[in-house]
Formats: C-alpha cells, structure tokens, sequence
C-alpha cells in the first residue's frame, strides 16, 4: 500500500473540506452583509410603498440587485469596488430626490406628470395612446376604485406613480354631515389596550386609567385574563372593543369558486 498517496489523498479531501465551509461562511457573511447595508440605504433614501416607487427608484433597485447579486455569486471578488459602487448609487439616488424636491422644472424632467384619462364621462383617447394604455385596463382600474358605470365619472387621472385618481360627479358621491348641516362629535384614534394577550400599561397611563378597570371590563364579557383576548382597544368616546380571536373562519363563510 503505498502510503503516501492515501495521506496525499486524505490531506486533499480535508482541504477541499475547510475550503467549503470557508467558502459558506464568507458567503453567508455576505448575504447578511448586503441585506443590512441595502436595508440601511432604503431606511435612509426615504419610505415608499411599493406601487408608489417613482421610475428613477425602480432603476436604482435593479442596479443594486445586479451589483450585489455579482458580488454574491463570486465571492473571491474584491468586495471594496461592489461597497463603492452601491454607495454611489445610493448617493446619486437620495440627490435625485433632493432635486426634484427643490428644482420643479427638473422635477418634470424626471418624472411622470399625472395624466387625465377621462373628463366628463367621456375617455381622452390622446391620453390613452400617450400612456399606452388600452381601455380595458383603464376599466379595470375603474372597477378596482368600486367604478362600474364610467358615465358617473368627472374626471379619472393616471398618478406618476401608475395609480388610477377618481373624482365621481357630484350627483354620484354620498353626502356628506356638512352638507347635510349634521354637526359631528371628533373621532380619532383607537388606542390599543391589550394585543394578543399582552396589555399595553403604557397606553392605560396616557388615558389615566388602571389596570383593575381594564380587568373590570374583561369580567363584564366573561373574560377572566388578558391572556384570553386576542385585540382591545378604547375609542374616542370611551367605549371598549374587545376580540377574543377566532381559530377558523365559519364553514359557511368560506369563498369557494
């Protein structure tokens, strides 16, 4: 037996081994890495909702995800030029919103202006052939807005965010307290007193009230522990709404197509 090769052998099947796990450790360090740091840069750039992400915000998202995604797939890369390369897209990202902020002809440069798509009942079809849009999809985004008759509609606007505004005639929007001379209490907040079991003392400090009154209150709907009630909550007018949770939907109320 020649010994030589199968310590040979041994020491290279050891070495591919400490290879892979090197290589998974600097891979996963990776990962964590970049999702902090893309996190971080979005926390810092500005809070959008998804359909609202202007076309410049889209680019950056896919540049960063290309830039990181090579970086990920090959670790033996330097990293130092990929960290540049993000900050300098991050960096031309947040002075582009500065700008369009501060200088409005720019703004208009760079951005989508809203469009009107329909004005008095009747579809702007010069609008249509700009956006490129086809009147099935503005239909749709009618019927999305509870529209189903496009005669009750003054005017339909297309945001720069692709969102459909609808302003109905005003013989087709409900009335309202003020214009039937009705006076209103205020209304705000609900503030949460107890959620998923857990009572929120902070809150009950804020409105000056104990511990034992919740409790009171709990006894009243045959509740005996915060433990057993899933949501409270205390409006404007002092009255208390309490859930105890469901585990399933009833059977009846299933949607079935």
């Amino acid at each position: 037996m020649d010994f030589n090769k199968s310590s040979a052998g041994g020491y290279n099947i050891l070495e591919e081994r400490r290879r892979g796990i090197g290589y998974l450790c600097n891979h996963n360090l990776s990962c964590n890495f970049y999702y902090a740091f893309v996190f971080s840069g979005a926390l810092i750039t500005g809070r959008r909702h998804m359909g609202e992400i202007p076309i410049f915000d889209f680019l950056v998202i896919i540049t960063l995800g290309s830039v990181v995604g090579a970086d990920i797939s090959e670790p033996d890369i330097a990293h130092w030029p990929i960290i540049y390369a993000m900050l300098l897209i991050m960096l031309m990202q947040y002075l582009y919103g500065v700008l369009i902020i501060k200088n409005r002809t720019i703004g208009k440069l760079l951005t989508f202006e809203p469009v009107v798509v329909i004005e008095n009942g009747q579809f702007v079809k010069s609008s249509l052939r700009k956006l490129k849009y086809s009147m099935d999809t503005v239909l749709t985004m009618l019927r999305e807005k509870d529209v189903f008759d496009v005669s009750e509609v003054e005017f339909a606007i297309i945001e720069s965010t692709g969102q459909l505004s609808v302003l109905k005639k005003s013989q087709y929007q409900p009335l309202t307290a003020k214009e039937l001379k009705i006076n209103t209490d205020y209304k705000g907040l609900s503030i949460p007193l107890i959620v998923e079991g857990e009572i929120y003392e902070q809150n009950l400090q804020n409105l000056h009230l104990s511990k034992q009154w919740l409790m009171e209150q709990l006894h009243k709907s045959n509740l005996y522990h915060e433990k057993n009630v899933f949501y409270a909550a205390i409006n404007t007018e002092g009255k208390l709404y309490i859930s105890r949770g469901m585990d399933s939907i009833k059977d009846i109320h299933n949607i079935r197509h």
